[in-house]
């Protein structure tokens, strides 16, 4: 019979499986290491999707803004633009986007499976490190709803 799964939060750190079936945690300090480990995980994940916007922002080959008219409030006409951002599909900034996307999403698996432990130092550590990743990447950034946005 293989070792029961927790289904439900705990705090603990006598062992704990992480990602793979030897990393193993069973002490107090193997426990703070992994958590600043997947701390900075979550840190470097928001700071990626950061990075992949100000890259593209610099490498638009062509922009084009669509303008059309949409109903408002009390009969009046408001304009709706959107913006469509073309690349060339063998590009280098479109190869080293593709790389960074796969990287992003193979990170934030990571933290969704490290989440997945409910282990609460853990949950902690992932959720401090978006936090802090938000507040260090995202000060200057105007868009509330991000779309590239995966898993959480």
């Amino acid at each position: 019979m293989g070792k029961r799964l927790q289904m439900t939060f705990y705090f603990g750190y006598k062992n704990v499986e992480l990602l793979f079936p030897g990393l193993l945690i069973n002490s107090v300090g193997g426990m703070v290491g992994s958590c600043i480990v997947v701390f900075l995980f979550a840190i470097i994940y928001e700071g990626l999707k950061i990075g992949r916007e100000h890259l593209l922002r610099k490498s638009q080959v062509n922009v084009r803004y669509n303008s059309m008219p949409v109903p408002g409030p009390n009969g009046t006409i408001l304009m709706e633009t959107h913006k469509t951002v073309r690349q060339q599909v063998f590009s280098i900034p479109h190869v080293i986007q593709t790389g960074l996307h796969v990287i992003q999403v193979v990170l934030s698996y990571f933290l969704m499976l490290v989440f997945m432990t409910y282990n609460g130092y853990l949950c902690i550590a992932v959720a401090l490190g978006a936090g802090a990743g938000y507040f260090i990447f995202s000060w200057k950034k105007a868009v509330v709803v991000d779309i590239t946005e995966h898993c959480h």
